[in-house]
């Protein structure tokens, strides 16, 4: 099911990037309701909904997130983990966006489940053209629906190809 609207969260040390990253989404659609992060631990904080981020009318839980890889105060890598090891959160795409080009920063990326990863362009423009890739990706893929705090509702598998992973429950 199309999410019917996007918080998207943004992840970056950098004042600097947030701020072009932030620009770059909301010059491609107004649909974005957009809120930054500026370390992996404070992004664990939100997507958890503690502290803070507990009022999820201000703090809507992200349909996906753009996050930078190497940062002080919790990584990119955190985050992955951190969502990847819940299982009612695991569905949420993580979008890496680092300035390293490494093999190994990118293997383990994926190793850690990144839905994408991306290497920051040079360039204002270029990263305008990329926010607009991704932009057009993600709002056309389905998605499961979740509830207000991102847990995935439960489906009925009974009868469909997902049903072999679903047993009903005894």
């Amino acid at each position: 099911m199309k999410a019917q609207k996007f918080t998207l969260l943004i992840v970056d040390d950098s004042e600097d990037d947030l701020f072009l990253l932030t620009r770059a989404f909301e010059k491609h659609t107004a649909v974005y309701r957009i809120q930054t992060a500026p370390s992996g631990n404070e992004a664990v904080a939100y997507i958890e909904g503690k502290g803070k981020y507990a009022d999820r009318k201000a703090y809507e839980f992200p349909s996906y997130i753009v996050t930078d890889l190497k940062m002080p105060d919790g990584d990119g890598f955190e985050i992955l983990s951190r969502i990847r090891g819940n299982k009612a959160l695991s569905i949420m795409p993580v979008i890496m966006l680092s300035a390293s080009a490494d093999s190994d920063d990118i293997r383990q990326a994926y190793e850690f489940g990144a839905s994408a990863y991306f290497v920051k362009p040079p360039t204002a423009e270029a990263l305008d053209a990329l926010a607009l890739k991704i932009h057009d990706y993600w709002s056309a893929c389905e998605v499961p629906e979740v509830d207000s705090e991102g847990v995935a509702l439960m489906t009925i598998s009974e009868g469909k190809a997902s049903a072999r992973f679903h047993p009903p429950k005894q």
